[in-house]
């Protein structure tokens, strides 16, 4: 198997037990939030997953939202030990995913646009 293909099942492994890891997670602060993982990357020597996390709400409470799944986020390291089969699990890092609101703010200016033209 290529190192590149395995690479990216690996990533799209991450990004599908984080998410049940999410819906497992009996931390309240977790279950009233909207957060969608959008996509994960595995480092070339497979030690550190950067998450990707889109959260909906205003931009400090995506900002806490990035620092409290960083502050606890041993417990999804945890549960990616007990569901991948690798040597080590890598450490899990997560990050504000902006493209869902960059492409809902392109929605909204070429709404703009066609209302102005229609004018």
């Amino acid at each position: 198997m290529r190192p590149d293909y395995r690479k990216a099942m690996l990533e799209s492994e991450i990004t599908k037990l984080i998410t049940e890891a999410l819906r497992e997670a009996k931390d309240p602060k977790l279950k009233d939030l909207l957060i969608t993982i959008s996509r994960s990357e595995l480092s070339n020597d497979k030690r550190f997953a950067d998450v990707y996390v889109s959260v909906m709400g205003d931009k400090d409470e995506r900002i806490k939202t990035v620092e409290y799944l960083n502050k606890i986020k041993g417990y999804f390291r945890t549960y990616l030990a007990n569901n991948l089969d690798l040597y080590t699990a890598p450490q899990v890092r997560f990050k504000e995913d902006p493209g869902i609101e960059a492409s809902v703010r392109i929605q909204e200016i070429l709404n703009k646009i066609k209302e102005e033209k229609t004018e």
